[in-house]
């Protein structure tokens, strides 16, 4: 499938559906606002701008999980990785709705199967405006039971020497040596140059807006949920700020529900959205 492109005053977004629902790339008169590629060649969401967390972020501990009193596995999907990561949503190809020059709708309907066991059907709406871009998402629980979800989308902004991430958050949850989230601490936001970060975490108590600043742009990411992750790998030249609707593992915890997982039964939809605001420096 050739790339989506859409273009709206000084902004420009490239979209990949088959490549996992992904955004290839997304520039502000010709400035990266996220990581780019060459649209036509991105053959791995692993490379891309932005992929959708559905319908779960981050790790399921050890690929399996308990729900309604029967036990259930996921098969790998993030190489050696001893758990299963981001759902998945960003490894399937999703079909167009409908588009226009600023707008795009895109659907995915999963039946259930070795990576996750519940059907259902996801949207993803893009609308680029000309100070930035918001994503809809809709969920809609298409199997026969009463079955879990959590969203969120997994941006990779790029990391230049200025810059700078603020967020209100509370609490950090620290992981254990498997990369799993093992106590919740007090965390007193986040104020810094992302050279100095060091995380692969979930925050909790996120107030649902945090903005980054560097040498040349001005992002304001902005989301309706209080969890947030942040991973800031120094070896590499980019870094992500991803909205989450839950914890980490939150299934495997002793109440999901309380760590931001929802229950949808048959026919019932869940929906979320992302904003970016984008302003030059």
């Amino acid at each position: 499938m050739a790339p989506v492109e859409l273009a709206r005053g000084p902004l420009r977004l490239v979209l990949r559906p088959d490549v996992g629902g992904s955004i290839a790339g997304l520039w502000r008169e010709g400035t990266a606002v996220l990581r780019a590629c060459d649209p036509g060649a991105l053959a791995s969401p692993l490379d891309a701008a932005c992929y959708p967390l559905v319908p779960y972020s981050n790790r399921l501990g050890f690929r399996r999980f308990e729900w309604l009193g029967r036990a259930y596995t996921t098969a790998p999907n993030f190489g050696a990785s001893p758990h299963s990561l981001h759902g998945v949503g960003w490894q399937r190809p999703w079909r167009i709705v409908s588009q226009g020059a600023d707008e795009v709708a895109l659907a995915l309907a999963h039946a259930g199967d070795a990576d996750w066991p519940f059907a259902f059907e996801a949207e993803q709406r893009f609308a680029l405006g000309e100070r930035g871009l918001r994503i809809d998402a809709g969920f809609t629980n298409t199997a026969a039971v009463a079955a879990p979800v959590g969203l969120g989308w997994h941006p990779f902004f790029p990391r230049r020497a200025r810059s700078h991430l603020r967020a209100d958050v509370t609490h950090r949850w620290q992981n254990d040596a498997s990369g799993l989230p093992a106590r919740s601490v007090p965390q007193s936001g986040i104020d810094a140059r992302v050279s100095d970060l060091h995380y692969d975490d979930c925050f909790d108590g996120w107030n649902g807006a945090a903005r980054i600043d560097d040498e040349l742009l001005s992002i304001a990411i902005v989301a309706p949920w209080t969890r947030l992750v942040v991973y800031t790998p120094g070896h590499e030249d980019w870094y992500c700020v991803e909205p989450v609707s839950h914890v980490n593992d939150a299934l495997n915890m002793p109440d999901p529900a309380s760590r931001g997982m929802r229950v949808l039964e048959p026919g019932e939809t869940e929906r979320a959205w992302m904003r970016l605001e984008i302003a030059p420096r």
